[in-house]
């Protein structure tokens, strides 16, 4: 790790440290005075990073106008615990001064009788921006825009626009441009901030204006947002209806958001779990997420070991077989969580379509081959001097380099079949693979064993 991170990082622990020992002294005063002066992001990681019931004490130390803040910055399971102790005259108070796409976040938590009472205790206007952010998808463009944006029209000058931005107390956060609309708020361009302040006052909004713009149409995916903002480094990109009308925008920070949970997501779905799971949660709660999992993965270890069985007087009869038999499945599994790990994110940076699936099956299958080949001589030449017997060798090269080619077929055609029945590949596809991996191992070297040996 570089000094600068250690330099971000180090204080927080430091902070975490000093907290719960001024916690433990019944320093109270000095412990809600440095929560309410850190800012919202450290302050919900010392809540992440705290058990339970330290998390209570601390939550009654934030000040009431602080709390919206944190509550934001914290992953949903923490958030949720915290939200659902608060009156709705206190969530609505929490909400004051965020931006309308955070505070749609927050409310997308709430069960639908606290939502609307929350709701009704705010500004008419909020209310109304609120509703309409709330119906677009969590996921989608419409779901993570702002809809605070400053628009002007072409045909006015430059000066009328500077006259116009001192008109009011701030821009909106992370403002790099405005946007031009015409009467109809259907969206033509856009004026850079930069242009606006160096050039002459008298030249027009139109003569000056870039027409050549990303334009977010509202019902895309988060993940093609993402992929458009990375692909060509946007800071912030205008939302637009079918018809170009303006609905809002959408900035990096909101982007950089979903790039953390897809990344979350990703790493947490290969355990089964969800990407906002508490680290301090609860016992019985954090049991109770695991164990559907454990139990999937218990049955298709079962169907491993009744594949086994079917095996039962040929293992008896060898019992070298029983040591070796592990290697086949084990190395296909391997291969294919390398496979299926390449073209899970291939799927979503949007490498892979129709065009070139054919391609990709192609070379997933030739790398199968050539790795099943060359670790299949490996292991035969392992397995000979080993047990004495060429046979053996040769049954154990056989059934590898099959599974590696089924290992190679299986990372390819596992995620692409899930994606196009809409289940999540990184959720399910590694359990399905190690199941397709040990099967196949097994029946082929036991298989093989049986008729020749």
């Amino acid at each position: 790790m570089s000094d600068s991170e250690l330099k971000h990082i180090q204080p927080i622990e430091q902070h975490i440290q000093g907290l719960a020992e001024a916690l433990d002294s019944g320093m109270f005063v000095h412990v809600r005075k440095i929560l309410n002066t850190l800012p919202a992001a450290d302050v919900a990681h010392i809540f992440e990073s705290s058990p339970p019931a330290t998390r209570q004490v601390l939550w009654k130390l934030i000040n009431e106008e602080h709390q919206g803040d944190v509550l934001l910055y914290m992953v949903e399971d923490v958030r949720t615990s915290f939200m659902e102790q608060m009156a709705p005259e206190a969530l609505a108070n929490a909400t004051e001064g965020l931006e309308i796409d955070d505070v749609t976040d927050l409310l997308r938590d709430l069960p639908e009788q606290v939502y609307e009472q929350v709701l009704s205790l705010l500004d008419h206007q909020d209310k109304l921006r609120i509703q309409k952010a709330m119906a677009y998808p969590e996921d989608s463009a419409g779901g993570l825009m702002n809809t605070d944006t400053i628009t002007v029209r072409e045909h006015v000058s430059l000066d009328v626009v500077l006259r116009y931005l001192r008109t009011k107390e701030s821009l909106p956060n992370t403002t790099d441009a405005l946007y031009v609309v015409d009467q109809d708020d259907k969206l033509i361009g856009q004026l850079a901030l930069t242009t606006l302040v160096t050039s002459a006052a008298e030249m027009q909004v139109g003569e000056l204006m870039d027409t050549d713009i990303i334009r977010m149409r509202v019902d895309i995916t988060s993940t093609e947002v993402a992929n458009l903002f990375e692909r060509h480094d946007i800071v912030s990109a205008p939302v637009v209806d079918d018809e170009h009308r303006l609905l809002g925008r959408i900035t990096i920070d909101d982007v950089v958001d979903v790039i953390r949970d897809e990344a979350e997501h990703s790493l947490m779905g290969m355990a089964g779990m969800d990407e906002d799971e508490d680290t301090f949660a609860p016992v019985l709660m954090s049991t109770k997420s695991r164990a559907i999992w454990l139990g999937l993965n218990l049955v298709t270890a079962f169907t491993a070991a009744f594949v086994s069985n079917l095996f039962e007087d040929t293992l008896e009869k060898l019992v070298s077989l029983a040591i070796l038999m592990t290697i086949v499945p084990s190395m296909g599994g391997v291969a294919g969580s390398q496979t299926l790990t390449l073209v899970i994110r291939g799927l979503a940076l949007g490498h892979i379509g129709k065009n070139n699936t054919r391609w990709l099956v192609g070379k997933e299958l030739a790398v199968g081959f050539l790795n099943g080949l060359l670790w299949a001589a490996v292991v035969a030449i392992i397995a000979t001097v080993w047990k004495g017997d060429w046979k053996v060798g040769l049954i154990i090269a056989a059934a590898m380099t099959a599974n590696l080619i089924v290992a190679a077929l299986s990372g390819v055609g596992i995620p692409l079949l899930m994606k196009k029945v809409g289940i999540d590949p990184a959720l399910a596809g590694a359990v399905v693979l190690t199941t397709i991996t040990d099967v196949v191992g097994l029946l082929a070297f036991l298989g093989l064993a049986t008729v020749f040996l």
